[in-house]
């Protein structure tokens, strides 16, 4: 049986990542406005895989018969500061998520839930690569600074995502 505790923090956490999409979109109109567009690609792809999250969440609740709620969501900050900083938040931002999906998955291991465990696994897995990800290119851009040559190249390999 599908908990209702579950379904309402699973309808909760579509609003969650669709604001994620919301915040990436802006962090990568930063990132074009300032000529990056290879940061900018890595933003928007972001965006897109994080509307595929929602969407996961939202197909889910209606196949265990649950009822979509969708919720407001909040406008994202326009600045972000530099690359660094950019980064940086969405480092913080993905580590909210993955509290987030912890919770909703205690609260199916809690609601004896157990389709919805099984399902949220792949938001586990998928968190540690959102973090591993964002790691690596905080990590990067703490040892080439925010100008300059080296923040060029990685501007073209993000750009390959």
């Amino acid at each position: 049986m599908f908990s209702k505790k579950v379904e309402t923090l699973m309808n909760e956490q579509i609003k969650h990542e669709l604001y994620s999409a919301y915040m990436y979109l802006s962090m990568a109109a930063q990132f074009e406005s300032e000529n990056l567009p290879g940061f900018g690609h890595w933003m928007k792809k972001q965006a897109e895989e994080e509307l595929e999250h929602g969407m996961k969440f939202f197909e889910f609740i209606n196949e265990r018969g649950g009822k979509v709620a969708l919720q407001a969501i909040e406008q994202p900050p326009l600045e972000f500061g530099t690359s660094q900083e950019i980064f940086a938040a969405a480092l913080e931002h993905e580590q909210k998520v993955t509290a987030l999906i912890n919770k909703i998955y205690k609260a199916a291991l809690e609601e004896n839930d157990y389709a919805s465990q099984t399902f949220l696994h792949w938001f586990i897995d998928e968190q540690v690569e959102e973090e591993a990800n964002a790691t690596e290119i905080v990590e990067t851009l703490n040892l080439i600074g925010d100008k300059g040559h080296a923040l060029y190249q990685l501007d073209r390999q993000l750009s390959q995502r």
